[in-house]
């Protein structure tokens, strides 16, 4: 010890004292600094130790302020609203599943019983789609002059009383009025599918996807519960003195006005209009020029690969029950394989959504060709009216319908300007509904005609015409 001071072996062989340079010792508390001077190579040693520490310590605390930039209130404000329309939105779906498995599952089996041939089996799901062609025009209208909220409520309180009216006509054996009631129901078809623009109306661009594949998918529990309902449903038709085959236009009644009261109540505040406030707020702010005043390269693309995968989907899943019932299945038979289509149909989008928004629209658009294909070819060389193959197709066909609709819905979302959104994506869904009359009406003629396995290989055949589209999207970009 020298000077009552710890000392450590210096470089020259002799002391160091640390605190000569302002250094603690490791070993112990700091000690008052000392006077007696250092070997010059210590000195050098120590100083450019120093300079190093003071530099590393300033670099990172530079890096720390800029990394992490804290989220501004509007950005918090807008997540949290966002968050709150999704769980609206997703309890109403929930409802809405329910809803549409009726016609699905049943309806062609109830115009099979009442008109008394197969032929024209197909007619049901042609007009319940023909009738969501027009529900989504009026749905689109009225979402873009008054808002998302009261145009999905007066959607499914529409479907809920065409509902009301299949119930009726069943009970009266009057095929007209059925028809007309089917006509109504799209309503709520429709109203299913235009929800999912709610969804992505205050998304982040970036997660704009998952957003919609997050109202799609609320869908799978009802639509998956629904036709494993036709049994028990049936039962209390009949105790109320119903045919037992509009069971599950009960349900389909209820769970659409539920919805629509789900949606008046608590879809506040309204996402369209809101989304169209923040624009108009950002415009004035900046006094940005640069907004689209017309639709994005992507709206022809995106219309035609829902065009297709919807043609398709519903030519084959519309006479899949009336090809079991060909082959002495059973209603729950027939109700399975639609509750697994419809879960293939809606539970892919989580995942479907993350690839979209990490891959791009048109990469998955092509998958859902391929898709298609794969049902079709399945579903074709099931043997007799297998139900576990038939199933197998049909999952496939869900699967396939849902990376189009996915991939389709981004890029017209992406595509049309705030202004006129709810109104071009109406339009557009005019055009699905068309695609699903044309493959609901063509698949009972072309089972007639040529039987259930032609109509499974020619709809994975025609699906392949999203490949070519896809490609001359990507050459113009």
């Amino acid at each position: 010890m020298t000077g009552g001071l710890p000392s450590r072996p210096g470089l020259a062989g002799g002391p160091v004292y640390l605190d000569s340079v302002g250094l603690e010792d490791p070993a112990g508390p700091r000690c008052a600094p000392t006077s007696e001077p250092l070997h010059r190579p210590a000195r050098t040693t120590l100083a450019k130790a120093g300079r190093t520490a003071r530099a590393t310590r300033t670099k990172e605390t530079a890096m720390t302020h800029v990394a992490l930039p804290e989220p501004t209130t509007g950005t918090i404000v807008r997540a949290v609203t966002q968050r709150r329309i999704l769980t609206v939105l997703v309890c109403s779906q929930i409802l809405s599943g329910a809803g549409l498995a009726a016609g699905v599952t049943v309806g062609a089996l109830l115009a099979q019983n009442m008109l008394g041939t197969t032929s024209l089996a197909g007619l049901p799901s042609a007009l319940f789609t023909a009738g969501s062609a027009l529900a989504a025009v009026a749905v689109g209208r009225l979402s873009n002059a008054r808002g998302r909220r009261p145009g999905l409520a007066a959607g499914y309180l529409t479907g809920a009383l065409g509902s009301i009216g299949v119930i009726a006509a069943a009970a009266l054996g009057n095929p007209v009025l059925l028809f007309a009631a089917l006509f109504v129901y799209g309503a709520g078809t429709a109203t299913n599918l235009q929800a999912r623009y709610a969804g992505a109306d205050l998304a982040d661009p970036a997660r704009r996807a998952r957003a919609i594949a997050t109202v799609l998918v609320a869908t799978t529990l009802g639509g998956v519960v629904g036709p494993n309902l036709a049994a028990p449903t049936g039962a209390l038709a009949e105790r109320l003195g119903l045919p037992p085959l509009t069971g599950l236009f009960l349900l389909s009644g209820a769970a659409y006005a539920l919805a629509a009261v789900v949606l008046a109540v608590w879809l506040r505040p309204d996402p369209l209009l809101l989304a169209r406030a923040e624009a108009a707020a950002t415009t004035a702010t900046t006094n940005a020029t640069d907004s689209p005043a017309g639709p994005g390269p992507g709206l022809r693309l995106g219309v035609l690969v829902m065009v297709l995968t919807q043609l398709v989907m519903v030519a084959i899943m519309t006479m899949t029950p009336v090809h079991l019932h060909a082959h002495g299945h059973g209603t729950a038979a027939a109700g399975l394989v639609i509750a697994l289509h419809i879960a293939a149909m809606y539970l892919p989008s989580p995942l479907t959504g993350r690839l979209v928004d990490r891959y791009g629209a048109r990469p998955l658009a092509a998958a859902s060709a391929g898709t298609l294909l794969a049902a079709g070819l399945v579903a074709a060389t099931a043997s007799g009216g297998s139900v576990a193959p038939l199933a197998a197709a049909l999952a496939l066909l869900g699967i396939g319908w849902n990376l189009g609709l996915v991939a389709g819905t981004t890029l017209i979302t992406d595509a049309v300007p705030l202004a006129t959104r709810a109104k071009t994506q109406g339009a557009v869904d005019v055009a699905i509904a068309i695609a699903g009359t044309t493959g609901g009406m063509g698949s009972g003629l072309v089972v007639a005609a040529a039987g259930y396995p032609a109509l499974a290989l020619a709809g994975g055949i025609l699906a392949l015409l999203i490949l070519p589209a896809v490609a001359a999207a990507a050459r113009r970009t």
